[in-house]
């Protein structure tokens, strides 16, 4: 429908309608009936400011050479494309633009650059970044997971601390008598009391409200490494803290502990197996972990013997083609944990369950805050994130603390 046409209909329209409010006893007209004779008389105005439009473009036209003159402005509308630079400065620039350079001095008006119907469509620097598809899984880095706490008993508590107490040493033994012969005497060494308190393990970030509405993903990221992160700094305490300010006293720095060396790599296999001995000697319990720093489990798995044969296996079959490939096997059959939480050149060997017990107070807690200072105001909530943890070691004597000298 032409232009012409759509300004007869929606005069038609509108007249219509007051033709039937006229009809009814000359009524006034409804709110609904009013607006729609306002938008037919609005989209009448429209019509003829093009109408308008188009005559002074073929004026403007009928100024140019010879077999530009007069032929009528295709219908179609705006986006209806120009066949040459003449019609696309007449198209863009309109009515109002000429009645300014009539009316006023000094007036400057433009049109955008002429581009022809036949130019390739093409991706541009417009799109180019907004094809680009973002993978919104973000990338980790390596990351160990925490296992020490799992070796050791677990416990809840009730106050903020707990003490007990570590059994002195045995005098004498028991030995055969005769008939009303003198016995031997014991004497168990007075208990040591040791206390160990609860300690707080902490930190805390903030984020700005848009982050936590438009970008939950990240958020989740965010907190996840918070929570991996706390669970390293309680296995970091659990094995090296020195006990000193607000630091849990660790397994590496209790007194009591048993110890051996090994001054040369191929006697760390005997020396970890010594330590196992050793614990079952003292205290009757046997060991059920091993505790050791990838640096020195690495040198144990690629041992060979004299024939070039790995002794935990190669990395196509067991020893000899006997058997799979284990994936990180046990030393001596006893469960062992890989960590670099323990230093390189230590290892640890112990009843862990028996000796050692981790408390924990309300489990681990994490508050979120826009109240904090002047955040409120700012859009920024803080996240924190905490736990308090004991260590009570009662049978030190069931923990080996093993050297293990250099490589040969």
């Amino acid at each position: 429908m032409n232009l012409h046409a759509q300004r007869a209909a929606a005069i038609k329209s509108a007249r219509a309608i007051l033709d039937g409010a006229k009809a009814d006893g000359d009524r006034d007209l409804t709110p609904e009936e009013a607006e729609e004779v306002e938008a037919f008389t609005a989209e009448v105005k429209t019509i003829d400011r093009k109408l308008k439009g188009r005559e002074l473009v073929k004026s403007v036209m009928s100024l140019g050479g010879p077999g530009d003159g007069e032929e009528e402005a295709p219908e179609g509308g705006e986006d209806t494309p120009a066949k040459s630079l003449g019609e696309h400065f007449a198209k863009h620039v309109k009515a109002d633009g000429f009645t300014q350079l009539k009316t006023r001095s000094g007036f400057t008006v433009s049109a955008p650059e002429f581009k022809a119907a036949t130019d390739p469509h093409t991706v541009g620097e417009v799109w180019a970044e907004r094809l680009t598809t973002v993978d919104y899984n973000v990338v980790r880095p390596y990351r160990t997971g925490p296992i020490v706490a799992d070796l050791l008993g677990s416990g809840t508590i009730a106050g903020n601390a707990v003490s007990y107490f570590v059994e002195g040493p045995v005098e004498g033994d028991f030995e055969t008598v005769p008939e009303l012969g003198q016995k031997p005497q014991l004497h168990v060494g007075d208990p040591t009391q040791v206390t160990d308190s609860l300690r707080k393990i902490a930190a805390w970030w903030d984020m700005s409200d848009e982050m936590v509405e438009d970008l939950p993903f990240m958020v989740s990221e965010i907190n996840n490494r918070g929570l991996y992160m706390l669970a390293m700094a309680e296995e970091r305490q659990l094995l090296n803290g020195n006990g000193t300010g607000t630091n849990l006293r660790g397994l590496l720095n209790r007194s009591g502990l048993q110890t051996e060396v090994s001054a040369a790599t191929e006697d760390h296999p005997d020396a970890l197996f010594r330590a196992m001995m050793k614990v079952q000697t003292a205290t009757g319990l046997g060991a059920d972990g091993i505790v050791i720093n990838p640096v020195d489990y690495q040198r144990l798995r690629l041992a060979r013997d004299g024939n070039g044969q790995y002794f935990g296996g190669g990395f196509f079959s067991g020893q000899y083609g006997n058997g799979g490939v284990p994936e990180q096997p046990p030393l001596w059959g006893t469960r062992t944990v890989v960590t670099s939480a323990v230093p390189a050149g230590t290892a640890l060997v112990g009843a862990f369950k028996a000796a050692a017990t981790v408390y924990r107070k309300g489990g681990i807690r994490v508050e979120s805050t826009n109240s904090d200072a002047g955040k409120f105001t700012s859009n920024i909530v803080t996240t924190r994130v905490e736990e308090r943890v004991a260590l009570a070691v009662r049978i030190p004597s069931a923990v080996v603390r093993v050297t293990l000298g250099a490589a040969a």
